[in-house]
């Protein structure tokens, strides 16, 4: 058997793995919901929400760091960085771990989605067997987004968009061979979540009036909208997150998590778990049914109150997504960023018709447009936001608005912030992430494979003389100067003592101290190679010295470093 038909047998078997993973999943968090729901009178089952999301979160928290020993968190930056720095190498009780966890943070009504805990879930998968195969690095990275694939495929029922997801988001660059793959895990995916809960999807809708042209102004506004709304998104988690870092002790982030997001879910309903019932009721035109969750808008139908209630929703969700998971829970912000984007849409349409003025807007498709761009703008992912809505819709009617409002959304984000809330997510637990293939492949050579250690080294307060005993036995013209505690103290180069190193009168008097100068940059042992090379092109210098806590080691040059890059990129071309 080839390679390549190998590579297709292990993607078809992920896609199953990852959605039957996905089935569990969404069974789980759908069967605790049902339970604390049922035979509750409306009025009670609300004072209940004070207290379920802290149960949750809870119950999450002491089952991942006693019983699972992986704690919540973020899904999809962890796989990114995992992918980059970890040689995609997931750990196998990540496979399981996050749908348990999630099940239960969900379950009791955390605000967080079941997508980034799913693509974590298919990863693991991917990765897990590809490590049981004895598969390189690279086949593992394809094989983690074929798990990707196959859950967000699962959840959704849109295989393309899936596949676009795990290259846009996932894989950052792939061929057209490992293409085909992605296509059968995510069509595996999504078979097996159609044979096993047949449609039951997540948004259950058709669409009744038909796009026109005149309404393409009205997009154009939403596109600036939304893309403000995503930078308002991203902000206000990192934000959050750090307030709840800032605690310090988990439990006091449970406890104060817990009972801030039940309060917030006591007051606005919506907020509840990932809020697809609610985006269902909004492309239904149906505002009425959201407040109906409320205890204190129930009664109440003006259309003030559904406006400022709604806005109150945008406003708090990404609190709570953040508070959620900062707290201790296990969940993404995928499914917030839609729910906030299709409340938005909402928001702009209804507001618009209330007016009256010019034609009326189809809430439909504003609220499925504007989850596209927000879902653009906070992820960096306009094509999967674009395919994943076409998908939901079942056609290609909004093609177009959702092209034009994803791309209006992401450049307006991006004018203001230019990484994803992913890529800002790990800088914010100080870890870095390539934004290139090119990166990443410099990143996986470490100052200390490439130092040389040739160059002579002489002690500051030697002679001339000496210095030029060393000249007659090196082959490099540079020499570090170093006290007798090894600490770097300047260098010397050949240019240096040409004008005098053969003056016999100087190389008596002349000490090393008086000719040695400072290098024009210090490269540390424990620094990341894309650092180094910018310290390379500011100083313009072709060799810099390498020192590790105040102790010199060696030498870095440019030459070695395009020549193990060479290597690198030759190995993974054969791979």
């Amino acid at each position: 058997m080839s390679n390549q038909t190998f590579i297709l047998i292990l993607s078809g078997c992920i896609g199953v793995f990852s959605g039957l993973a996905a089935v569990l999943l969404k069974t789980g968090v759908h069967t605790i919901q049902s339970f604390l729901k049922e035979d509750f009178y409306p009025s009670y089952a609300n004072f209940m929400y004070i207290i379920y999301p802290m149960i949750g979160i809870s119950a999450a928290f002491l089952l991942g760091k006693y019983v699972l020993k992986d704690l919540g968190g973020h899904g999809i930056p962890d796989v990114l960085f995992t992918i980059s720095k970890k040689s995609s190498l997931i750990p196998r009780v990540k496979i399981f771990s996050r749908v348990l966890t999630s099940s239960l943070t969900v379950g009791f009504g955390g605000s967080v989605g079941l997508e980034a805990p799913m693509v974590m879930t298919g990863s693991a998968i991917g990765s897990n067997v590809g490590s049981l195969m004895h598969l390189s690095a690279k086949k593992r990275t394809l094989l983690i987004g074929c798990g990707a694939a196959g859950a967000i495929s699962a959840i959704f029922g849109a295989p393309i968009g899936a596949v676009i997801f795990a290259i846009e988001v996932i894989l950052m660059e792939i061929s057209t061979a490992s293409f085909i793959p992605l296509l059968l895990a995510s069509v595996t995916g999504s078979l097996t979540s159609m044979l096993l809960i047949g449609d039951d999807s997540l948004f259950t809708f058709s669409l009744k009036d038909s796009f026109q042209a005149a309404h393409m102004p009205y997009y154009l506004l939403l596109g600036i909208i939304t893309g403000m709304v995503s930078l308002y998104f991203s902000k206000t988690v990192l934000i959050t997150e750090k307030l709840m870092a800032a605690l310090g002790s988990y439990w006091m982030r449970i406890l104060c998590g817990g009972a801030i997001l039940g309060l917030m879910v006591f007051l606005l309903p919506p907020i509840y778990g990932e809020g697809y019932d609610t985006l269902n009721a909004l492309i239904e035109g149906d505002a009425t049914q959201v407040l109906g969750k409320s205890p204190f808008f129930s009664s109440l139908e003006d259309s003030q109150i559904v406006l400022l209630f709604l806005m109150g929703v945008i406003l708090i969700k990404p609190i709570a997504s953040a508070i959620t998971i900062g707290a201790g829970g296990s969940g993404g912000i995928f499914a917030p960023s839609l729910f906030v984007g299709g409340i938005t849409g909402f928001l702009f349409a209804y507001s618009k018709n209330l007016m009256g003025f010019h034609i009326e807007l189809p809430l439909a498709h504003f609220v499925l447009v504007a989850m596209c761009g927000v879902m653009a703008g906070v992820q960096h992912a306009p094509l999967s936001a674009i395919f994943l809505i076409a998908e939901i819709t079942g056609g290609y009617e909004l093609f177009i608005p959702l092209m034009f409002v994803s791309a209006i959304s992401y450049i307006t984000k991006t004018y203001f912030q230019k990484h994803s809330v992913y890529t800002l997510q790990l800088k914010a637990q100080g870890k870095y992430l390539p934004e290139t293939k090119d990166e990443e492949l410099l990143d996986t050579i470490s100052i200390t494979q490439v130092i040389e250690k040739d160059l002579l080294p002489i002690h500051p307060d030697a002679l001339l003389t000496d210095l030029i005993e060393l000249v007659k036995l090196s082959k490099r013209n540079i020499f570090p100067v170093v006290d007798t505690n090894q600490a770097l103290q300047g260098i010397i180069t050949l240019d240096d003592i040409r004008h005098i190193m053969f003056d016999v009168e100087k190389q008596k008097n002349f000490r090393v101290r008086q000719l040695m100068h400072s290098p024009p940059e210090i490269l540390f042992s424990t620094e990341n190679m894309q650092s180094a090379m910018e310290k390379f092109e500011r100083s313009g210098a072709w060799n810099l010295p390498v020192v590790e806590n105040n102790t010199y080691l060696g030498f870095v040059s440019k030459a070695k470093i395009f020549n193990a890059y060479r290597k690198k990129l030759q190995r993974q071309k054969e791979e």
